[in-house]
């Protein structure tokens, strides 16, 4: 989906609105393509027993907002949420819950957890704390517009990107202010925002205008700031060059991917370019020791080589099935759909290992993978975990 870049809360109905007129070629802009059909689900012989552990309820979801609702964990327990304000916490293990808080608020980023805390953003431009024990508010504030990307924890700060253009250090301990530095925002851009890291001393960032930068986690100074993905075409929607899909870090190396633009692998030092490819993309990016793995914009997966950019494998079986970005797994690649399957694909050469269906409800967050357990959540509030059953 696309958004005009505007912090205003009247006009979100609106920007879903075009959103989809844009994706589906609607003739407001004289065309008259019709959207692609998704693949149907082929047959093959699962070489996978993948077997449900648990599921739980969180709430009431969002099936059509594009939210950056994820799941998040410390290692015990697994956290998620849902726009209608509920946040819940499970054992990661057995799946009992250990508590479940309404924020009166309608979450549109997060769980992230760490330091104590489970921090999520809103819709309103609000991000609020709760604590991880017991789900009580520590603070809550307001930032200056919409939370669509996942908070960064990382000492003593929160940092919170919002679709205004703008990265924000919030104080750990009460939600003020530390620092914040802004982008210039188009006027259209894909609805999302990439979610700052956190490297050390530095933070990193994409940008709607096809910026990448890292700034000083203490005070927001410039450390580098390139354009990575500039905007090319004719018109708006051909120059749209988003940085959505959150960067990865390995090592000294940065690898990141622009919507309509390129995957790139930069020095964290100095973000000197090392590669770059021709593969778009607004989903996201996994990586292990050897390989990338991406999630295209027509739902075609590869797996690049993290040295030198070299395709291993492409696999278009998913084809604009809205898949969401993939997540390693023990010799595996998994995905979810908008249908809310979840499929596990080989990492040597991608063919299709297993299939298993969470529920009815989409897919939109990256599925998490804690020891050797799989999660998801489902756009309308379900969570679900899975385990590798095959006997070996």
């Amino acid at each position: 989906m696309m958004r005009l870049a505007h912090p205003a809360a009247g006009f979100r109905l609106f920007v879903v609105v075009l959103a989809l007129a844009l994706v589906s070629g609607c003739s407001w802009f004289g065309g008259d393509e019709e959207e692609d059909p998704p693949a149907e689900l082929v047959k093959f012989k699962a070489t996978l027993k993948i077997r449900k552990v648990w599921s739980g309820g969180i709430g009431d979801g969002s099936e059509h907002l594009r939210l950056a609702l994820n799941v998040a964990s410390d290692g015990a327990h697994v956290y998620a949420a849902t726009h209608d304000g509920r946040v819940a916490a499970f054992e990661a293990v057995k799946g009992k819950r250990k508590w479940l808080r309404k924020t009166k608020l309608e979450l549109s980023a997060g769980p992230a957890v760490g330091e104590g805390v489970v921090v999520l953003g809103s819709s309103g431009g609000d991000v609020i704390a709760l604590d991880v024990n017991d789900g009580t508010e520590r603070w809550r504030v307001s930032v200056s517009s919409e939370v669509l990307a996942t908070p960064a924890l990382a000492g003593d700060h929160v940092y919170v990107r919002t679709v205004d253009g703008k990265l924000t250090a919030l104080n750990l301990a009460d939600g003020s202010q530390a620092w914040f530095v802004q982008q210039s925002v188009p006027r259209l851009s894909v609805r999302g925002t990439g979610a700052p890291v956190v490297i050390k001393s530095t933070v990193i960032c994409g940008f709607d205008n096809g910026r990448l930068a890292a700034y000083e986690v203490g005070d927001g100074s410039v450390i580098w700031d390139i354009l990575l993905s500039p905007p090319s075409g004719r018109t708006e929607v051909d120059r749209l060059s988003d940085l959505n899909a959150t960067v990865r870090v390995v090592g000294d190396d940065i690898y990141a991917i622009g919507y309509q633009g390129t995957l790139s692998a930069l020095a964290a030092e100095s973000g000197q370019i090392l590669w770059t490819r021709d593969i778009s993309s607004h989903s996201g990016i996994a990586v292990d020791f050897n390989n990338l793995y991406v999630t295209g914009d027509a739902s075609d997966m590869y797996a690049v080589s993290r040295r030198t950019g070299r395709e291993h494998w492409r696999q278009e079986t998913l084809l604009n099935r809205d898949v969401s970005g993939p997540a390693p797994f023990a010799g595996s690649i998994v995905v979810g759909d908008f249908d809310g399957y979840v499929h596990w694909f080989d990492v040597r050469d991608g063919s299709l290992q297993a299939r298993v269906r969470a529920g009815g409800g989409r897919i939109t967050s990256q599925p998490l993978v804690v020891n050797d357990m799989v999660y998801v959540v489902t756009d309308d509030g379900k969570l679900y975990a899975f385990k590798d059953a095959t006997k070996r």
